[in-house]
């Protein structure tokens, strides 16, 4: 069964009819007030996101090339210590397969 108006006239009562129909006569002078202050700050949120995003993009690009070096020198330590080659982990293509390649 749908709700009726009535059943919202009579829960709201004498200070929520008065409430609404001040809504409903302040909504077209507050809205254009709200949306003018509201743009700009959300303009302004989206420009911090942005910018906040191209800082960390290259972080992570430093860290990445971070890692990698470290990776690197790790395993010239490994090769020079045990007279192991050298691989490039960059160029060659990962092994994927369960047997280790036996």
């Amino acid at each position: 069964m749908a709700p009726k108006i009535t059943d919202f006239v009579e829960d709201a009562g004498a200070p929520g009819i008065i409430a609404g129909i001040g809504a409903v006569l302040l909504a077209p002078v507050v809205i254009p007030i709200v949306t003018g202050i509201g743009k700009p700050i959300a303009k302004s949120i989206i420009k911090g996101g942005l910018v906040l995003f191209e800082k960390s993009k290259g972080a992570v690009a430093e860290v990445g090339e971070s890692w990698e070096d470290m990776v690197a020198e790790a395993r010239a330590e490994l090769a020079e210590g045990r007279q192991l080659p050298v691989v490039d982990v960059v160029g060659s293509p990962v092994d994927n397969t369960l047997d280790n390649g036996v």
